[in-house]
């Protein structure tokens, strides 16, 4: 089992010179940003070597246990979180008025990839405080952000977000749980179902949010409020006091993230409902829901790249160490590591390529979260905030679809060694298959991409953003390196048939929009392979410059050469794409629904 290692390089790279790290520097309240970056990093990659990654696979083994209401999180869990929570890592972007660091957004790109490749069961947890804290800062009233975001913030409590019930998965208009008012508070009955750390024994308090309808409230998603349940009330000194009408009535035997409990949690089960707080105006409760649920989406992009940059640092460690056949170049009958076979390359190479096109996604719209929060010019909040809405379907839709296929390459590098659990690889694969489906699946991503991106403002965002990456790709054309130079007219044809395709997917979208959603996902996997290439190409044209400048690092050589197979092996992909959404949307919504059984029935006799 090999045991997780930083990509920092690449990490500083993208940080610096694609995201602009040291632009975001001079935002405001952000001054010290590159004072602590490095620091930063190093001990973050630190943390998830020694203390993250060892847990692991035991994790993965051992699983969580629930007894009557009580779920035991696997050995060593507790003392991990505790570690984690004591050095900070939870407040990272946290304001310092609730004891957060108050740093960019941008520097949790690094490090949830770190903490998700080195434990992606471990890091689910602490994951969901950051969105619970940002929902309750931002819309609860000054008394409930008192007593409870400090408390999500030094870690001594954990959050979650409850939405789902069991009559609704992703559709959020169809919640049933009830808020009934009661004084100053409000009895919350129902179930929801699919809850990650809903309960666990890391802290001694959960702060669950929860969407639940208040008496006469509209029907749909109008009619839902958000909650701030305790699973443990809190009295007016701030000391725990009894027990709420939560119970975890049973978690989730799961395919992967073993180590992760996934809850059943029963409100007012024994009694008149668990006490709850209006967070926010009544009615309001799924917008601000999806300031919680952006953020995940965000999160769970680079969960996708974690797991898969694992996988890949995996597959070359085997690689280099595997002695199979002789070199197909070699009249040398001694075999050699098959690192050295031509197809082993081409496998590592798609990895790698999709894995560094994928960081540098996530990271730059990272920063863009930033400018979006703390530019002082307002056109300027507008445009990144544009950008950032732009990209999170993307970010959350192509890097996990992407990981489960890089994951999935990465152990056919171990042929049948990868298919046994002893080797390690498999959990990365059983892990990631998740990514796609929680906190929205695909298909939801990418009907938010066209509906609520694409169409709703008539391609304006959209548009800018392909007009960038075509100016870029002018950009690579003067390039005097050749192979940058060569990069130009594959980004300029995959973005013009990329504006080709939307341009057809809103036009149809006024006549059928159907046909227009019938191949959202392709669509979205196509905005993600050009936006992808277009930041991996961005990085392959200053490793030329730093190259040209006497700069001789072989990280700089591989990133050109990265960049020169993303664009003839991964890239190319946009022609078939593109081929699929126009000619092939108008068959997938053809026929009607018996189609799907008609060659289960008997032929009628006589």
């Amino acid at each position: 089992m090999s045991t997780y290692r930083a990509p920092l390089r690449d990490m500083q790279f993208v940080l610096r010179e694609l995201a602009g790290v040291e632009e975001i520097a001079k935002l405001p309240g952000y001054e010290e940003t590159t004072d602590v970056l490095d620091a930063i990093l190093d001990e973050a990659s630190t943390f998830a070597t020694e203390v993250l990654d060892p847990i692991n696979q035991s994790g993965d083994r051992e699983g969580c246990t629930w007894n009557d209401g009580v779920v035991t999180t696997p050995k060593g869990f507790k003392e991990a979180y505790h570690a984690f929570a004591q050095a900070g890592w939870i407040g990272l972007p946290v304001l310092p008025e609730y004891g957060g660091q108050g740093l960019p957004q941008l520097l949790l790109g690094p490090t949830l990839e770190m903490w998700n490749g080195a434990n992606v069961g471990f890091a689910n947890g602490p994951l969901l405080n950051q969105g619970a804290i940002e929902a309750i800062e931002l819309y609860a009233n000054d008394a409930l952000k008192q007593v409870y975001v400090p408390k999500l913030v030094s870690g001594e409590w954990s959050g979650t977000m409850c939405l789902t019930e069991p009559q609704a998965g992703s559709d959020l208009a169809q919640v049933r749980s009830t808020a009934t008012p009661e004084g100053d508070h409000y009895r919350i009955k129902g179930q929801k179902i699919f809850i990650t750390f809903g309960e666990h024994d890391m802290t001694p308090n959960i702060i669950h949010l929860v969407l639940a309808r208040l008496p006469g409230a509209p029907e749909g998603t109008k009619g839902i409020s958000m909650f701030i349940v305790p699973k443990v009330l809190v009295n007016a000194d701030g000391s725990l006091g009894e027990r709420n009408d939560v119970k975890c009535a049973g978690i989730e035997h799961k395919m992967g993230i073993n180590a992760n409990p996934t809850c059943t949690l029963n409100y007012g089960e024994s009694g008149n409902g668990a006490i709850g707080y209006l967070v926010g105006e009544a009615n309001r409760g799924l917008e601000y829901m999806f300031v919680m649920m952006n953020a995940a989406r965000f999160s769970v992009g680079v969960q996708g790249l974690a797991i898969a940059d694992r996988a890949y640092q995996h597959a070359v460690e085997y690689a280099k160490e595997r002695i199979q056949f002789r070199d197909a170049a070699s009249r040398d009958p001694k075999p050699v590591a098959i690192i050295k076979h031509p197809d082993v390359r081409r496998m590592l190479l798609f990895c790698k390529a999709n894995i560094e096109a994928m960081r540098a996604l996530a990271y730059v719209t990272a920063a863009s979260l930033d400018y979006a929060h703390k530019a002082t010019d307002e056109n300027v909040r507008k445009e990144h905030k544009a950008f950032v809405e732009l990209m999170i379907p993307v970010v959350k839709g192509w890097l996990t679809e992407n990981a489960q296929t890089v994951c999935s390459v990465a152990l056919q590098v171990f042929g049948g060694m990868g298919y046994v659990e002893e080797t390690g690889i498999a959990q990365q694969y059983r892990d990631v298959r998740i990514t796609t489906i929680y906190e929205g699946t695909t298909g939801i991503q990418a009907l938010d991409l066209i509906g609520r991106k694409l169409i709703r403002d008539m391609g304006a965002s959209a548009t800018k953003v392909f007009k960038q990456i075509s100016k870029f790709a002018k950009e690579l054309e003067s390039s005097e390196n050749a192979e940058v130079k060569a990069l130009a007219q594959p980004l300029t044809d995959a973005t013009k048939a990329l504006a080709d395709t939307s341009q057809w997917i809103g036009m149809n979208a006024m006549g059928d929009l159907r046909k227009a959603f019938a191949n959202s996902v392709p669509f979205l996997n196509f905005f993600g392979i050009v936006a992808g290439g277009w930041q991996l190409f961005r990085g392959a044209k200053i490793a030329a410059e730093k190259l040209a400048a006497g700069e001789n690092d072989p990280y700089y050589t591989a990133k050109i050469q990265t960049a020169t197979f993303y664009a003839h092996n991964i890239l190319t992909q946009y022609a078939y794409l593109q081929k699929q959404i126009v000619d092939g949307s108008a068959g997938v919504i053809a026929g009607d629904d018996e189609m799907f059984e008609v060659e289960r029935r008997a032929l009628a006799t006589a």
